[in-house]
């Protein structure tokens, strides 16, 4: 069987001016990074009416993996083998999982975006200009701090962390600027991973070049001596930042496998960030197609409700509809099976473990979203197993299709695509926010965990306890909240798989974006700079001398 990367290099590449040119594309509107990769012009952004928005997300992840961007690409290509005209907008990778455990995200087997290579590794340097002004505004800050620091920021309140887009435990906690006085005033410091960072966010959220620039004004940095709080406004920076980002903003434009259009950019995390690809993206998929396919980052507890709740107000569009994609092995997994019990039938596990698939089913429905369920095969499910899950399925008033895009490409998603057109046009949906902005930030938080996420509680540590008083005399408790916790389950607990209930939710820390416009709220013990695994998948990544990839999935 091949693998990924295999499979990947036997493809034969369309040149990214076809591709454009499918999309009405004008061919001076297109910035060519190499023979597969463009940036479009935001310009293309402001023409034509959207089209139809199909939000794909998932159960809780596990080990026995559930194929979410597969899925979407796989989606994408049935479509438009079904003469839909689609357009994919998903997410760039981050080094650092790719070079760790997660892996990348560019799909798998016959369901891949390409160049995969490209894309897992640099792309068209993104993510590295977002590190880089990053990490300019830091030394922008320490260099205001040393040169007389007119400002009068408190070094030891300077929130503002460096970044890198790898996974590097050892940059959690460090301390900056030691030796003598020409070198700068020591403090405290750390790295979050560059996809965690407000700049990544900032530019995903914002709608233009002027917009992104406004936004990140707007970012809160520190506070002075006095607890005042400090912006890039104050710096006088954002002008810096935003034209290190001028090209960054733009769209990416590759292919799948099967030649379907797909803007790949933007990164956050949706365990520690908003989780989503850019509004320009995906806008521009909407205004090029009939059918705009994206996801969410992890499962629906936190990629699809901050897709919700946080990405549709910037966006201006609502879903459609809602993929929730799920596999037998991942849910035998949330009912207690062992990750080596799974290839063996099992259908008192899967029946538990959908509770879990259950609980996103009822979150999506209740923003008022229809759903289809896509189960996402794997070689050793059983004919049994798929017959429980769409019974328990329609049980719950949705269909489930079963997809085999991951082998068989477009083909494999045929039926999912057709039953999705289906479901567009028989039930409208009739989005509706989980809270008003307007709510109290606690209460806000509690809506939150208690109806997504199905907490008893949230106990709040003596740290956000303050925070929540010092937020609400500043005036940011009128934002709206992106929750920072675990992907592997629904409550702030690793270890709880399937539906937990009696648990309470625990923030320990709440985090001003201003510029963003959202406030992040950390929960039990996530880390916005993640480490590596005792066996990092870079051990099996190699280049031959002609330059060609291997080990890369």
């Amino acid at each position: 069987m091949s693998s990924d990367i295999e499979i990947a290099q036997q493809a034969k590449l369309a040149p990214i001016e076809q591709i454009a040119e499918k999309l009405g594309i004008p061919q001076d509107t297109i910035e060519l990074y190499g023979k597969y990769k463009a940036k479009i012009a935001l310009s293309e952004n402001e023409k034509s009416s959207l089209g139809k928005l199909i939000l794909v997300t998932s159960i809780n992840p596990t080990p026995a993996g559930e194929g979410k961007t597969t899925v979407s690409i796989g989606l994408a290509d049935g479509l438009n083998q079904l003469h839909k005209n689609a357009v994919l907008a998903l997410r760039e990778p981050s080094l650092g999982p790719v070079m760790g455990l997660k892996g990348g995200a560019t799909g798998g087997g016959h369901s891949q975006v390409l160049p995969m290579e490209d894309i897992n590794l640099h792309f068209t340097g993104d993510i590295h200009a977002i590190t880089t002004t990053n990490n300019a505004l830091s030394a922008l800050i320490d260099n205001h701090i040393h040169q007389g620091n007119e400002l009068g920021i408190d070094p030891q309140q300077v929130i503002w962390k460096r970044s890198l887009d790898l996974n590097d435990r050892e940059l959690r906690h460090t301390v900056v600027g030691l030796g003598n006085k020409a070198q700068g005033v020591p403090r405290e410091e750390g790295f979050d991973i560059t996809v965690a960072s407000e700049i990544m966010a900032v530019l995903c959220l914002a709608s233009d070049l002027m917009d992104l620039k406004a936004r990140l004004a707007k970012i809160v940095i520190g506070y002075t001596y006095q607890n005042e709080p400090v912006t890039v406004r104050d710096l006088q920076v954002e002008g810096a930042l935003a034209l290190l980002l001028k090209d960054a903003i733009k769209p990416n434009l590759v292919q799948t496998l099967e030649q379907t259009p797909a803007f790949i950019h933007g990164g956050p995390f949706a365990n520690i960030a908003h989780g989503c690809n850019s509004v320009t993206a995906t806008k521009t998929a909407l205004r090029l197609g009939d059918y705009a396919v994206t996801e969410a980052g992890f499962g629906a507890d936190l990629g699809a409700e901050k897709f919700l709740d946080l990405k549709v107000p910037n966006l201006g569009k609502a879903p459609d509809v809602v993929v929730m994609v799920a596999t037998v092995r991942a849910l035998k997994m949330h009912g207690g099976l062992a990750i080596d019990q799974l290839a063996n039938e099992n259908l008192a596990a899967l029946e538990k473990g959908f509770a879990n698939l259950k609980k996103h089913i009822k979150n999506m429905q209740n923003y008022g979203m229809p759903v289809v369920v896509a189960i996402n095969e794997f070689a050793a499910d059983r004919e049994s197993e798929f017959a429980l899950l769409q019974e328990l399925c329609r049980k719950e008033g949705v269909t489930a299709v079963r997809s085999s895009a991951w082998e068989n490409g477009g083909v494999g998603a045929q039926e999912l695509a057709s039953t999705v057109v289906d479901v567009i046009a028989e039930k409208k949906a009739d989005y509706q926010r989980l809270y008003l902005n307007r709510l109290p930030l606690e209460d806000k938080i509690k809506k939150i965990a208690q109806t997504i996420y199905g907490a008893r509680d949230v106990s709040f540590e003596k740290k956000a306890k303050k925070q929540l008083k010092d937020f609400k005399e500043l005036g940011w408790d009128q934002l709206p909240i992106c929750i920072a916790k675990t992907q592997y389950s629904l409550s702030d607990d690793a270890n709880l798989l399937g539906a937990p209930r009696d648990f309470d939710l625990t923030v320990r820390e709440i985090m001003p974006k201003m510029g963003a416009g959202f406030l992040v709220v950390l929960t039990g013990n996530v880390l916005t700079m993640p480490g590596l695994p005792k066996r990092p998948a870079a051990l099996d990544m190699d280049v031959d001398a002609a330059g060609n990839a291997s080990g890369l999935f």
